[in-house]
């Protein structure tokens, strides 16, 4: 039986079907988490799926729901692109029949960015909850990365220097919160992030051009990987802490790809949970089928560990670098 969720919480362990909706896709992933949160809190261990709504089929999303998983506990059924899902024929009928009497152990989570509101809000909102995920205005958006720099990264960031980083990148949440947690960890532990801190590390190209060495690790040789760490350290005079950040990103991505893998998410799922685009989402994903995630989590926990001792002296930052560097990319190398 379900536990009583908190007065305070947007969501609650009997809702049966939830819409997010809006494009805003960091407010949506949020609000993903708040909601595992609560089923994990209220059944245990929970089995979640993930559909595509522009090409699941009506009966592969009806089925998971109905059908009892194996490890026989409450279930999280995500459909993305909720909207084009319910556009086809049919579809939009079936769900609202479904929506009327929803089985009790499975959540269903529609998520859109578009939505045409109609008979089945009404009957979203008896069994559930809706909750809109739209852009956030500039000025609330400054003040989403004072809260976030505290409470997520372990920073405090000046406002001044808020309002900076909001006009230098809009107010994506997703984008605002990648530059904090490359912000925090240039700063040190000690210091807020200020205006000084923006203007020099976000936008500039040196910056751009440090994730390229995401790109040179990820090929598996060892001297592409080199030659192109040392060229943004001496010649783009690219920020040593912003590369140890650069190689902890991709070793972070990598860890979730491997482990949303083997839970059998989709990786059309993936790519756009982690936002890989192009050839190099692509590469990550093949890598991380390749590799364990256990394996993946200790170069992160290694390369956490390298910040932490060049911080406090104990070897030189290059040569840390360096051989983190070339440890990673040798594993890459030999999956």
């Amino acid at each position: 039986m379900a536990k009583k969720a908190s007065v305070n919480a947007r969501f609650d362990a009997s809702m049966r079907v939830v819409l997010l909706h809006g494009k805003e896709s960091f407010l949506k992933e949020e609000a993903t988490a708040e909601l595992g949160s609560v089923l994990s809190e209220s059944f245990g261990d929970y089995e979640q799926f993930s559909f595509e709504g522009s090409s699941a089929s009506l009966a592969d999303v009806l089925d998971e729901l109905r059908s009892y998983g194996l490890m026989q506990c409450h279930k999280l059924v995500v459909v993305d692109e909720a909207d084009k899902f319910l556009a086809r024929e049919g579809y939009r009928k079936a769900l609202e029949a479904y929506t009327k009497a929803p089985v009790d152990d499975a959540t269903l989570l529609l998520r859109a960015d578009g939505w045409r509101p109609g008979k089945i809000d009404k009957l979203i909102t008896k069994v559930g909850t809706k909750i809109k995920c739209d852009p956030l205005s500039d000025a609330v958006a400054v003040s989403w990365c004072i809260k976030r720099a505290t409470s997520t990264h372990g920073r405090e960031i000046q406002r001044n220097a808020a309002v900076l980083l909001v006009e230098r990148l809009g107010s994506s949440l997703m984008r605002l919160d990648t530059e904090l947690a490359k912000l925090s960890a240039f700063v040190g532990p000690d210091d807020q992030i200020s205006r000084k801190d923006v203007q020099e590390l976000v936008g500039q190209s040196r910056e751009e051009q440090a994730w390229v060495l995401q790109s040179a690790i990820m090929s598996g040789r060892c001297q592409e990987a080199l030659g192109k760490l040392h060229e943004l350290l001496e010649i783009s005079q690219v920020p040593k802490e912003l590369v140890m950040w650069a190689v902890s990103d991709l070793l972070r991505r990598l860890h979730t790809a491997a482990q949303l893998l083997r839970q059998g998410v989709s990786p059309r799922a993936i790519i756009s949970q982690l936002k890989l685009w192009g050839a190099s989402g692509n590469r990550i994903i093949d890598v991380a089928r390749k590799g364990e995630p256990n394996k993946f989590a200790q170069l992160l926990q290694l390369a956490i560990d390298t910040d932490r001792r060049s911080k406090v002296g104990l070897g030189s930052y290059i040569r840390n670098v360096e051989r983190l560097t070339v440890h990673v990319t040798d594993t890459i190398g030999c999956l």
